[in-house]
């Protein structure tokens, strides 16, 4: 897979620069999990990660390599959370300054910790405005960095190091994974991911999960290019609300995922209820998505006896979290 952005040794750098600034998160298992699904699943909670999702390892990936002189100028990104908030509170470990263009109507919960973090906050009318364009204005008037939340090479290879640990981690306990499940948005984490764990277990199949409405990456798989979609409702999952995976992403999904499940927002709150009241962890929405395919029969497991099942994030809003345990939502 040379030809693609990210490779096994971009993920084992990355691995060593945020070693012992990122946490490396455990690997749970739940009998009562194994025994609903049929199946061993080994589950790795990113909600445990800083800033409470998987985007801290990319962010601090990318940050750390920026030269002196960019570190001055600063950096600039758009993100309706946990990207924000990855960020945000790598900059402020590495002294940098930091503007997040968020949407008005992100969870309040994200925008939040982005601004306790020390970053400067910029809101916008997703509705009429472009995230892009006003990052950029930005950018080109500050001299800053852009940093994407999921289209960079150093960004995929950050997210990529939750799957060597996934692996690593598994091997460790004499577990052969025949299947990972990954929520996917704009495929940062599912191609970091897949690209670790083809590399260390080619037999492994990678597996993505999407919201209905916004499964992109299932649509530009079945069409063999990247298409676009236009979205017609929001999704619980506010962090998977991507239109189209990313140019440097797409090709390593290609090569690399053997089917993408769509789940309901029913079936993702029943995955949360499940993870708060089983599993005994808070996970948001679209960190719940694997969970929910799984959950919901929708996963197909190539036959395989044991599935590694990443939860990608826990930044949920109280009262939403409370409307979901009480089936309001």
């Amino acid at each position: 897979m040379s030809d693609l952005a990210v490779s096994l040794a971009d993920i084992e750098a990355a691995a060593a620069r945020i070693k012992g600034v990122a946490v490396e998160t455990p690997l749970l298992e739940s009998a009562a999990l194994n025994e609903r699904a049929g199946l061993r699943v080994l589950i790795k909670p990113e909600t445990l990660q800083r800033v409470g999702a998987f985007k801290f390892r990319g962010a601090y990936n990318r940050l750390v390599q920026l030269t002196d002189e960019e570190r001055k100028r600063g950096v600039v990104a758009f993100s309706s959370g946990n990207h924000a908030q990855g960020v945000a509170l790598a900059a402020k470990l590495l002294g940098i300054p930091a503007l997040i263009v968020m949407p008005a109507d992100a969870p309040k919960v994200k925008a939040d910790a982005t601004a306790s973090y020390g970053a400067e906050v910029k809101f916008y009318d997703r509705l009429t405005e472009s995230r892009e364009k006003i990052a950029a204005a930005i950018a080109a008037e500050r001299g800053a960095v852009v940093v994407p939340a999921f289209d960079d090479p150093h960004i995929i290879a950050g997210q990529g190091t939750a799957g060597l640990e996934l692996v690593r981690q598994a091997e460790a306990r004499g577990a052969e994974l025949g299947a990972v499940v990954v929520p996917c948005s704009g495929g940062g984490l599912l191609a970091g991911i897949a690209t670790a764990v083809k590399a260390l277990s080619p037999k492994t199949a990678l597996i993505g999960v999407e919201p209905a409405g916004y499964d992109d990456t299932l649509k530009s798989l079945q069409a063999g290019k990247r298409t676009p979609m236009t979205p017609t409702h929001r999704t619980l999952c506010d962090a998977l609300e991507t239109p189209c995976p990313g140019e440097l992403t797409f090709p390593i999904l290609q090569k690399t995922v053997a089917d993408v499940a769509v789940v309901t927002d029913a079936e993702v709150a029943e995955a949360m209820r499940y993870a708060f009241s089983v599993l005994k962890l808070v996970v948001e929405p679209g960190g719940s998505a694997a969970l929910a395919a799984l959950l919901a029969g929708k996963v197909n497991t190539y036959g395989a006896t044991t599935i590694g099942l990443v939860l990608s994030g826990g930044n949920v809003d109280p009262e939403q979290f409370a409307q979901v345990l009480r089936r309001e939502l």
